[in-house]
């Protein structure tokens, strides 16, 4: 079961992507996914699409989804994974957590419009079809379009981040209550790409610590933000914290990301993968 190639976080133009559901599921099983996970932020809108096109692919499929969390003043992420996408529960706390997302994109756009950047609400909004959904990225990708940087990449390398212009601070989902909605919905939850927070090694501590204490089970280990020494740095914390181990790309455009679906390496075998927790919720085709 370590050696099944596993892609458990991945993005659609539901949210973030920018290739449908369909898509998606057929760039996954061109490249050799077997067990696959369609994980938009903070939306569940396109898990029967990503369920019936890996069906008809012959993959394997656990609804997910990647929900937004505020801990310790910073925006953590948490992937659901093998809940039920109609659970009421769930359903109502990403639509809470979705709400306010075009106040802040407004926002954002009127401070970067004090640098000189005008318009881009109206062009962030180009790339993505509900005002409930715009994100970061939906931005960059229009800053590109412009002229302004020479990629997503470079976008936050001066702009939409802590400190910098177009940056506005949102006030996402509690910890607790999205460990809540996931496990009371059937699923796991786990620590998304534990690597890209800009943590002290006492917050870590912390922010692992309540995750555990709230009922959370998994960490990804092998994704497509880490770097091979962070693989073995989060393969010790998971058993540390006796946490189930996940992989994912976090795939989110052909152009765009750093890892494609599929191209991770293996999960360190000493670790307990989490789709083994969840054969019972595994779509099978």
């Amino acid at each position: 079961m370590h050696r099944i190639n596993a892609d458990l976080h991945c993005h659609s133009n539901v949210s973030d992507g920018t290739l449908s559901p369909e898509d998606v599921a057929a760039r996954a099983h061109a490249n050799g996914v077997q067990l696959w996970s369609l994980t938009d932020h903070d939306e569940v809108g396109g898990q029967h699409r990503a369920h019936q096109a890996a069906s008809k692919l012959g993959m394997a499929y656990l609804a997910g989804a990647e929900i937004s969390v505020t801990f310790a003043q910073k925006t953590v992420h948490i992937v659901g994974l093998g809940f039920d996408p109609d659970d009421p529960q769930l359903v109502q706390g990403l639509a809470d957590t979705r709400n306010g997302r075009e106040r802040r994109a407004r926002d954002m756009a009127a401070d970067l419009a004090r640098v000189g950047i005008p318009n881009a609400f109206e062009g962030a909004l180009k790339y993505v079809g509900n005002p409930d959904l715009i994100s970061r990225t939906h931005f960059a990708r229009y800053m590109v379009e412009i002229g302004v940087c020479a990629d997503p990449h470079d976008v936050f390398k001066k702009y939409l981040t802590e400190g910098k212009p177009g940056f506005v601070e949102h006030r996402w989902a509690k910890l607790a209550d999205s460990v809540r909605w996931i496990t009371e919905a059937g699923g796991i939850a786990v620590i998304a790409h534990p690597g890209r927070y800009d943590f002290t090694p006492n917050e870590e501590y912390a922010f692992f610590s309540e995750f555990k204490a709230h009922g959370g089970q998994g960490v990804e280990v092998v994704t497509g933000s880490h770097t091979v020494p962070e693989y073995q740095k989060y393969a010790d914390m998971a058993k540390e914290f006796d946490l189930l181990a996940s992989r994912g790309s976090d795939f989110h455009s052909p152009g765009e990301s750093h890892t494609d679906l599929g191209a991770l390496p293996d999960l360190p075998g000493s670790l307990s993968p989490v789709w083994e927790a969840l054969e019972h919720r595994i779509l099978m085709p």
